[in-house]
Formats: structure tokens, sequence, C-alpha cells
């Protein structure tokens, strides 16, 4: 029988930066002992995924190192837009060989991708009544070259994929570890904003209920502050993490504009198609999508089986990687059969939607004078003065209106989406009782404020280091706190070895 993983280091690898978190389980608690980002090599990573595992190889090698991480097994999350598919679906009840007929066949009419050569994989989620006629599965699919591809980049970087998971599941652990006492039983819709891309994903109580990606991200933001000034995109980068906010007086009419969105308006004459519960509601995972994004939300969660074992030397190709006879083999559609000698994946025997171990201090802070180095000073280029003073958050000044107008359309776009999603939800019988926000797109001033009046819902930023002690000589909780939005998935992914 294989041994269980004590300790595990969780890899995010973005468009913009590489984020890794290394816990270690102390008894039946985990604890961070490593964290830490860098930026992403330029040009080798896109919402295609990985496609020069070298450079990312060499970077996330030189991050673990510098960040003091020593455990040699990995859990990674699979990137790109267009190289993962994942999806909650929902079938009539059945036992296990009538499903695994069914998800054959789902699998093989929602296969997006060009290439034929895929691995897949389904799970039920846990039942809230079991006499309910139908039963809710998660599938996902990813081309196998995808898959090879990342595992090549952590052999690049010294260490073994034990499992290769996707960012809804591990933002699901994140949020299972540090709010599962606070949320039990409520509907959360976390939307995480990265570079290039955003997932809005709705959980209860761990369970990924409905997920979704969209082709917006911070990106996108910098470019318009860079198209309305006219300066460079590294210029604009710097305004919008320094001087940019959401003015106070947009989140106060947003707040009134959802007065009426919501069916209070002071006005009984006045009609919105949101105060009408029969009006018909677009489902947003049908709406044409961007010309190099695919058509569908994508993001899965394909893992290969916990060997247990401290690893040995490399394996020359994917190929090589041991897996127990137990672990799930992936379904490939017949007219084009997997590989002989591909590996296979599964969940690895972890249920994700377990609770939450109890006990550990809240961000218990390491010796002051080992704090943990932030990313390379030369990697990013140096303030630049563009006339903008930074805007004083107690008024709307000129500066902060004029950055605000040059994001403007983006941030309503971004926001359209986000409630596209949730009343879409609500229009299949749910309802949503709060949003958290992660991914550093959203470290945005003002962005939470503004999503919490303009949807009537409460909004908070995701802290994934909740409930987790600190203990890595390099890890400084002051570092922590600044970026905890920015390490959902990587703190999720390392917490594989609980759920």
């Amino acid at each position: 029988m294989a041994k269980r993983l004590t300790s595990v280091v969780g890899v995010d690898i973005g468009s913009q930066m590489i984020k890794v978190a290394e816990i270690r389980l102390k008894g039946r608690s985990p604890e961070i002992t490593a964290v830490g980002m860098t930026p992403t090599p330029e040009g080798s990573v896109d919402h295609t995924g990985v496609y020069n595992p070298d450079e990312v190889g060499a970077a996330l090698k030189k991050l673990l190192s510098e960040c003091g991480s020593t455990t040699k097994q990995a859990v990674v999350s699979i990137a790109g837009q267009a190289s993962v598919l994942v999806r909650t679906i929902e079938v009539p009840r059945m036992n296990d060989e009538e499903l695994k007929d069914h998800m054959r066949w789902e699998i093989e009419r929602n296969i997006p991708f060009a290439e034929s050569n895929v691995l897949s994989d389904y799970k039920p989620l846990p039942d809230e009544d079991p006499n309910s006629p139908n039963m809710d599965v998660v599938l996902a699919i990813a081309p196998q070259s995808a898959i090879e591809t990342v595992v090549s980049v952590m052999k690049k970087a010294g260490r073994a994929a034990v499992a290769i998971d996707v960012e809804p599941l591990g933002i699901a652990r994140s949020l299972t570890q540090g709010y599962e006492d606070d949320y039990r039983d409520q509907m959360i819709c976390v939307v995480d904003m990265g570079h290039k891309s955003s997932s809005i994903n709705i959980y209860k109580s761990g369970k990924l209920l409905q997920p979704r990606q969209i082709p917006i991200g911070g990106e996108m933001f910098t470019r318009a502050i860079a198209d309305s000034f006219g300066i460079t995109f590294e210029e604009a980068e710097e305004i919008k993490l320094n001087k940019a906010r959401i003015p106070d007086s947009v989140i106060a009419s947003a707040g009134q504009d959802n007065l009426s969105a919501f069916g209070f308006s002071f006005d009984p004459s006045a009609t919105s198609g949101y105060a009408d519960p029969n009006a018909p509601v677009a489902n947003p995972f049908l709406a044409p999508p961007a010309a190099d994004i695919p058509a569908v939300p994508d993001n899965p969660f394909i893992a290969p089986l916990d060997t247990g074992a401290e690893p040995g030397p490399e394996p020359s190709d994917a190929g090589d990687m041991q897996v127990p006879p137990s672990a799930y083999e992936a379904e490939v559609p017949p007219a084009a059969p997997e590989p002989a000698d591909a590996p296979a994946y599964t969940y690895g025997g972890h249920d994700p939607y377990a609770g939450a171990p109890s006990g550990g201090d809240v961000h218990a802070a390491p010796p002051a004078d080992q704090p943990m180095a932030p990313p390379p000073a030369t990697d990013y280029a140096p303030p630049v003065d563009h006339g903008l003073a930074v805007p004083d958050h107690g008024s709307d000044d000129p500066d902060t209106l004029r950055i605000y107008n040059a994001m403007s359309s983006v941030l309503d776009e971004f926001l359209a989406e986000i409630r596209r999603s949730i009343d879409y939800f609500r229009s299949r019988g749910g309802e949503i009782n709060r949003i958290m926000i992660s991914g550093g797109g959203t470290k945005l001033h003002g962005m939470k404020e503004y999503i919490a009046a303009s949807l009537g819902l409460e909004c908070d930023a995701m802290d994934p280091f909740r409930h987790l002690n600190l203990v890595g000589k390099k890890v400084a909780s002051g570092y922590v706190h600044e970026h905890a939005q920015e390490f959902a998935v990587a703190v999720g992914n390392g917490l594989f070895i609980v759920y």
C-alpha cells in the first residue's frame, strides 16, 4: 500500500507570474513552509498553455530554491484556457457501471480540441439528496500534449508531478480550508482574475456547482490605460498597480443603480429585467467566444494517483511515470486510442470536498529577521512619473477619474460577465450568498466595494492562508498578507495532501 504524502509544493503557472506554496502536515494540520512567486518568462505562457517548458522550468527551479522549498513532490495546475475543459453536468442517477458508459459518451461529445489524443476523468459530486432522481458529475478533458508539457516543466524544475490538478478544485480546497466554518452551506461565487483570463466559479460547502472561464484579465485594464494615455504597457502597469482605483462616486452610484436592478426601486412603476423572475436569462456558456478562445468555458481536474514513494531518478519521458495499477485509466475516444505508454491520471483517492481540519493559528509570523524576498527588482521597470499623483482615497481627484475613465469599459464588461453567471445560476433555482475575489487582477483599489455595490452581495477578498500556520524560515507574514489574493490556486494545490 502506497504511503500517503505528508508534504507537497503547490505550483500555479500563470501567464504573468509563477506562484508556489509548500505545505507539510504536522499531525493532521497543514503548515506553510515555503511560499514565493516570480515573473513568468516573457512569451512562454499564454491562453493556450505553456509552450516554452525549458524557460518555465528554469524559472520555477530558481524560485523553489530561493523560497526554501525542499520537498520533491509537486501538484501543479494545467495552464491555458485552450488546454483544459471542465464542466459540471446533471445526469440521471445510475450505478458506477452505468455512469462509466454514460460518461464515455459525454466526454466524446464534449471534446473541444483539435488534438484527438486526450486524457479525461470524471467524478460524481457529493449528494445532498440521495433520493433525488438526478446526480451531479464533474468531467474534465485535456489534450495529452498539454499534460506531457506540464510534466516536462516539473522535471526541468527538479520536481516530480504527483498530481496535475485544475484551478477550480484548487480554489475549492483553499475555500474549504479557510472558510468552511464561516460559510458552511452557503453559495459562494469565487471570481479569480488572472493576467489574460478570469474564472467565475460557484461553490457550496467546497462542492463545485458551476465553473466558467472568460477571456478578461488584468492585462486588458493595463492595455486600456496604455492606449488612453499613449504610453508603454510597462508604464501603464505601474500606474494600474500604484495609482489606479475605482472612484468613490462610481461605487456610490453603482449602489444606487443596484436598488432598481434587484427590484427595490423607489418608483413603484419602475420595472427592470432583473425584477421579473420569469424573464428568460441567457446562458453565459453559449455566448460567442473571442476568436482565439475555445467556445467552451473551461478548467478541469486531472490528477495522477499519489504514489507515496520518494521520487527516484527522473524519468526520461512522461510515459515512464510510475503509477500503481489501481490508478484511473484515462478514457480516450475509440477513433484515436491513447498510446500504450501514456501515463494514467486519477484523483489520487483524495476528496477535495472533505471538511477542513481544526486547529492552527492564523498567520503565525516567523522570525522578523528572515523575510520572504520579493521578486527581483530587475524584473520590473522602474516607476515612471506621468504627472499623475497618488490618488487621495477620500476624494475623486481628477487623476483618479482620468485613470478610471480609461479602464471603465473593461470594468463594465467584467462586471457584466459576473452578473450573467450569477443570473444564469439563479435561473436554474440557485441563489448566491456572497462573492469572494482572488487573483492579482482583483487587487485594483475599490474592486470589492464596486462589485458588492453593483450586485447587491457581500464581497470579500479571499485569503488562502487563513487558518494556516506559517512556519518557514523565509516566510514573512507581511509578504503573505500583501499578496494573499494571488496564492489561492497555489495554496489549494498544496492542500491536495489534506483533501
